[in-house]
């Protein structure tokens, strides 16, 4: 599987609210962990991110994810993406939608494609 794949797979897989903390690398050395930026959250560290990741697949549902403009470039062992990425989920009684914006990194690890960094992040009129 390519770079491209794992992240259709990502988005596939919440989509379906299958388990996303395995989607990311365990931790590089311990000055340099992995981080990933949600919408409203940073979190550093696999343990953290798996956690979080968890966490909001136990809390969330019904979501829809729809890519708009994915571009990836992959060399070797690492690879870089950018979506624009239209989301939508429930949480409890509130429903949620946003035009977002992602970027990341992945890295080529164990014969499996896994991110090391990964920023979504909503555009906002300045």
């Amino acid at each position: 599987m390519d770079a491209r794949a794992t992240i259709h797979d990502y988005y596939d897989s919440l989509r379906h609210g299958a388990p996303l903390d395995t989607f990311f690398a365990d931790d590089r050395p311990a000055d340099d962990p992995i981080v990933k930026f949600g919408l409203s959250e940073r979190l550093v560290g696999s343990d953290t991110i798996q956690e979080g990741l968890r966490d909001q697949t136990a809390s969330t549902s019904d979501w829809t994810v729809e890519s708009h403009d994915l571009r990836v470039t992959q060399r070797d062992s690492v690879a870089w993406f950018s979506d624009v990425v239209a989301l939508s989920w429930d949480e409890g009684d509130a429903h949620h939608e946003f035009y977002t914006r992602w970027s990341g990194t992945l890295e080529h690890r164990d014969g499996e494609w896994r991110f090391v960094g990964m920023h979504v992040s909503v555009a906002t009129e300045l």
